[in-house]
């Protein structure tokens, strides 16, 4: 039987497993190369706008988890793993919001000939350390799911 919580779960947990592919495409694919072709992170030269994935993204899954938040608050096990999830969601977006975003914005702002390479380099092996809060969010939204699942 289909209901509200359990829509809503599902949908919170597909769009946290969306970040962690997000995540994980621009670590081992894009990260891989803009340090020394920052063109490719330059929306005004043609490269691609992390902001038009991560935005929305991000947006989107934060609406889900308070929606999800409400609609299964009745549920102690579900409750538990959202808050965690929640949690961990918070770190993650604080972290990137102070240290990450203004040196992304940073980054594509430069003219290639500015650009320190082996700080670009360390950005982006520094930001694979968000990979756990991300896996730490969508584990969290699956025991989330699994628990509305066992309360039906």
């Amino acid at each position: 039987m289909l209901s509200f919580p359990l829509i809503s779960t599902g949908l919170a947990a597909a769009l946290a497993l969306m970040s962690i592919g997000g995540g994980l495409y621009e670590f081992s694919v894009v990260d891989q190369v803009w340090p020394e072709r920052r063109d490719l992170i330059q929306p005004e030269l043609g490269g691609l706008s992390r902001r038009r994935f991560w935005i929305p993204a991000h947006s989107a899954f934060e609406i889900a988890l308070i929606v999800t938040l409400v609609a299964a608050w009745s549920i102690p096990d579900a409750r538990f793993w959202l808050l965690i999830a929640l949690a961990a969601h918070l770190v993650m977006r604080v972290w990137s919001a102070f240290d990450f975003i203004p040196k992304a914005l940073a980054f594509e702002r430069l003219t290639s000939t500015a650009m320190d390479q082996h700080a670009a380099r360390r950005w982006a092996q520094r930001s694979r350390l968000r990979l756990p809060l991300d896996l730490a969010v969508g584990l969290s939204m699956l025991l989330a799911f699994a628990a509305v699942i066992r309360s039906l």
